[in-house]
């Protein structure tokens, strides 16, 4: 492979990620707070480095998969940060989701030290990482996307150029907004079947089948069906994720009427289960609400293909 990388995040994605790379025959030089998590990818033919830009320097290129735009820029920019270790004409490829503003300022922070930047966020979940099978959403420039693109493909089974960089942050967010409004939607709908004496099993298969069928429905919906919620993505990450969505319907100026309806239930649920409560745990609220559990047999506690 003629292009290295270094790998900063190895989180449920991250570590899923770069684990893709790796099988793929790429040389990755991986960073984690977590050395637990660094020494998952060594097992795997990864070297470790003693700091992000460390990593940066050895590997030539950078990606980061992170929680927030804060983290995103402290690794970039910050002591021991990417920027101090990649040299000029490398490539910083940031998976993690930002907003539109927040992406487009830590690119011109790169940009200012000759370093290009790619946003290639990636939608699909966790256990579509694991078997390189997630969808990438790209920004950035096009020839850069061709020489930074088998990486990309090792990873994802799907790639978007959406245009230049910010592109990207704008369609992640819509495309996380909708899995949200989706998540809560789908468990309307099962509370609807229990309380009609209906089989559950029987009817998340309906619903499958159905013109109201959706992508959260048939992968979240077994999760709360077997009472794991197990998805690796927790409600402050959705809270971060919505948060961006009503930013940008106030810059667009949108009179979005969902999204803020949503958030404010991702709160209610926050505030009962806690910030690092999964995501599908939201529907919980409507499950002690009436008392009734959504459980059905059949249905695994984790996600596989």
């Amino acid at each position: 492979m003629s292009e290295s990388y270094a790998f900063i995040g190895l989180g449920h994605l991250g570590g899923n990620l770069a684990a893709s790379l790796i099988r793929n025959g790429f040389a990755v030089t991986v960073f984690d707070r977590d050395p637990a998590a660094a020494e998952r990818l060594v097992a795997l033919g990864a070297t470790t480095a003693s700091s992000p830009a460390e990593a940066a320097a050895r590997a030539g290129n950078a990606i980061t998969c992170l929680p927030s735009p804060k983290v995103s820029e402290a690794v970039l920019a910050g002591p021991g940060g990417l920027l101090e270790g990649l040299p000029k004409g490398g490539t910083w490829i940031e998976m993690s989701t930002n907003g539109r503003d927040e992406i487009l300022r830590l690119a011109a922070l790169a940009s200012a030290r000759g370093v290009e930047t790619l946003e290639c966020p990636v939608t699909g979940g966790v256990h579509l990482a694991a078997a390189g099978k997630i969808t990438a959403l790209v920004g950035g420039d096009p020839a850069l996307y061709e020489r930074h693109r088998p990486a990309i493909e090792a990873m994802c089974a799907k790639s978007f150029l959406m245009g230049p960089v910010g592109s990207a942050a704008v369609i992640k967010v819509i495309t996380n907004m909708l899995a949200f409004i989706h998540l809560v939607a789908a468990g309307e709908a099962l509370m609807l079947a229990r309380q009609g004496g209906l089989d559950l099993a029987q009817s998340y298969h309906a619903i499958s089948a159905s013109s109201g069928n959706s992508f959260v429905h048939e992968t979240e919906s077994q999760l709360i069906l077997n009472g794991s919620y197990d998805i690796g993505f927790t409600m402050d990450l959705a809270l971060k994720d919505l948060g961006f969505a009503l930013a940008m319907g106030r810059e667009f100026r949108l009179p979005l009427q969902l999204a803020p309806l949503v958030s404010e239930i991702f709160q209610m649920g926050k505030q009962e289960y806690g910030g690092s409560a999964w995501s599908t745990q939201i529907v919980k609220l409507l499950e002690d609400a009436v008392d009734t559990d959504l459980r059905a047999p059949g249905f695994p506690a984790k996600l596989e293909l």
